[in-house]
């Protein structure tokens, strides 16, 4: 699997297990739903300034995103997790 493909995987991931969609992801990285949705589709790529936002908006070290979705969700602070896999959470929006 190609690193993109890899990090596709590792945002629905988190997506999942925070109970994210992508409407309140988009908020807490500032960009659209739009752009998220074409990111996690392959239309357009995750920057390396995306992944910084991403890292800040898990609570999830660079390396651990990158590591694929077992290490990243592994990763995530108790906070963040949903209190049902599935289920929904505050959204935090990172500066």
């Amino acid at each position: 699997m190609s690193s993109e493909a890899t990090l596709r995987v590792t945002v629905a991931a988190l997506m999942h297990a925070t109970g994210e969609s992508q409407t309140a992801l988009a908020r807490g990285l500032r960009i659209t739903q739009g752009a998220v949705s074409n990111k996690q589709l392959g239309k357009a790529a995750w920057s390396l300034a995306d992944i910084d936002r991403l890292s800040a908006h898990y609570g999830v070290p660079v390396p651990d995103l990158l590591c694929g979705p077992t290490r990243a969700v592994e990763q995530l602070p108790h906070v963040r997790r949903a209190a049902i896999v599935g289920g929904s959470q505050e959204v935090f929006t990172v500066a």
